[in-house]
């Protein structure tokens, strides 16, 4: 047997399909994939699970008691108590519900505008493609939080206000992203016979545009929620978002600025690692399932 062909057999020999490897080999990009996946999946459900169970089994977390004024972390306290005595796990767990609230009504919103916007101007063209992308430019040079600023500002202290904000400064990657994903689905065979079957465009965008571009919309939900609590969580640190007397940790951590300086650095300590611990549980499940749902070259290209 030549050795080109000795070679050839060797390969394939070796060979191991997708997703699949041989016992006792290291493990790779699969397997690690699926431990980030169920690390992230676990710990997302445990701080879900935490925000809406322990606030209603506990209750009395938004009582005030002078008597339990920044109390240091302890069994009947493992997080300590506030400046108003209120027990800080209770807050931090109230506080991430009404923030997730608000990031995925938020993400949902700028999601559902972002997908009409980028479909639309990568299935019309022309003027109108045009035209939307001198908008997503416009909105792009104003920085998001100063534009959120604006908006919040208008209606201080509303909730509505705070989503509003959020939705209409992230709604432009988005479009961005769709828009680019039509250009490319224009392209394929199954578009060019629906044109010379007689479809309209609206058709086209309707039955075989808009449903293709559904794993990546929703990808960019699942991406835009971190992003979205950590802007609530600003706009309300700065005593611009949501009302004083809803938990929300931007509302926590704005209160506790002056306890640190008296040593109380649980007020800010915990809520932080409660918001930073959500954020990476959310990020671990959306890159999991960028890089298993979206192939690599898009997902590369997208970033």
């Amino acid at each position: 047997m030549a050795d080109h062909d000795l070679g050839r057999a060797s390969a394939q020999a070796t060979w191991i399909p997708a997703g699949r490897r041989r016992a006792g080999t290291p493990r790779g990009r699969t397997t690690s994939g699926y431990g980030r996946l169920r690390w992230s999946a676990a710990t997302l459900a445990a701080l879900v699970l935490g925000a809406l169970v322990v606030p209603a089994v506990l209750g009395g977390g938004d009582l005030v008691d002078y008597d339990s004024v920044r109390l240091a972390p302890s069994p009947a306290h493992p997080f300590g108590t506030d400046s108003g005595g209120r027990d800080l796990l209770v807050q931090s767990l109230a506080g991430l519900r009404i923030s997730l609230l608000v990031a995925a009504v938020s993400a949902v919103v700028s999601t559902v505008l972002g997908s009409l916007v980028g479909a639309v101007a990568g299935a019309v063209g022309g003027w109108t493609d045009r035209l939307l992308m001198r908008a997503v430019d416009t909105v792009n040079s104003v920085p998001h939080l100063l534009l959120g600023i604006v908006i919040v500002a208008l209606y201080r202290g509303s909730l509505g206000a705070v989503m509003l904000s959020i939705a209409l400064t992230h709604w432009t990657t988005v479009a961005r992203i769709v828009r680019a994903e039509v250009l490319s689905l224009r392209e394929r065979p199954y578009i060019d016979a629906a044109v010379a079957g007689g479809s309209t465009r609206m058709r086209i965008l309707r039955r075989h545009l808009l449903p293709a571009v559904v794993p990546q919309a929703a990808l960019s939900a699942v991406l835009l929620v971190p992003h979205a609590v950590w802007h609530e969580t600003a706009l309300s640190f700065l005593g611009l978002g949501l009302p004083p007397h809803l938990a929300s940790i931007g509302n926590i951590l704005g209160d506790g600025r002056e306890a640190v300086l008296l040593g109380a650095w649980w007020i800010v300590a915990f809520p932080s690692l409660l918001l930073v611990a959500t954020t990476l549980a959310v990020s671990g499940l959306a890159a999991t399932w960028r890089d298993r749902v979206v192939p690599r070259r898009r997902s590369e290209l997208a970033l």
